[in-house]
């Protein structure tokens, strides 16, 4: 198998190189471009497709919100810009805002690495049961009973392990090369992009 050029590589290679672009920052005056951050987010929507009906509400809400933050790019040049608009306008919080779709997004990559830990943890882990744990670790608590019995049902009609792999165009050892080298990017990203709320006395407990 061709695995080469894949939807995980692309992923894995553009969170590397955020990775070391937010690991190489020395002080506030620099700053991730909020279009360089959308760029890499989108590769991640295809993971959220091949993860079928279970994770429909995850892929409609990234996707969109990763939409919104492309148009916001064309006016805001970073992460910090969205963030002061949204605070002196008072609408951090406000459904639809660029804070909010920013925090999503974030939840969202969260999502993913969680899933890649448990895919990983073991070779007899099934999708399912990954899947669920990264589920309840990041988005429930957010989530309201009614999304929550949605995915609860949903996650039976998941793929196998097998043909999630298929999807992927990977094999097992080459996709867990992968998910690792993602797990590891993104965890400095979303910290990242953690640090950008608090350091604005914004908690992160919404």
């Amino acid at each position: 198998m061709d695995n080469g050029s894949t939807p995980l590589t692309a992923i894995a290679e553009s969170f590397e190189g955020l990775a070391k672009f937010v690991n190489s920052l020395k002080d506030s005056s620099q700053e991730l471009r909020l279009d360089t951050l959308c760029e890499a987010c989108s590769l991640v929507s295809v993971l959220f497709s091949s993860l079928g009906l279970a994770f429909k509400f995850a892929e409609l809400e990234y996707v969109s919100k990763v939409r919104d933050l492309v148009e916001a790019s064309k006016k805001y040049k970073t992460l910090h810009t969205i963030l002061d608009a949204d605070i002196a306008n008072d609408t951090v919080k406000t459904p639809g805002s660029h804070s909010r779709n920013l925090r999503r997004v974030r939840q969202g990559l969260d999502l993913i690495r969680a899933l890649f830990e448990q895919f990983m943890s073991t070779d007899e882990y099934s999708l399912r049961e990954a899947a669920s744990t990264a589920y309840t670790q990041v988005c429930a608590p957010y989530h309201s009973w009614a999304v929550r019995t949605a995915v609860s049902a949903g996650m039976y009609t998941l793929p196998t392990r097998e043909q999630l792999l298929l999807k992927l165009n990977e094999t097992n050892q080459s996709a867990e090369k992968k998910m690792r080298r993602y797990i590891n990017a993104s965890g400095p990203v979303i910290e990242y992009i953690d640090k950008l709320y608090i350091s604005r006395k914004i908690s992160l407990d919404w």
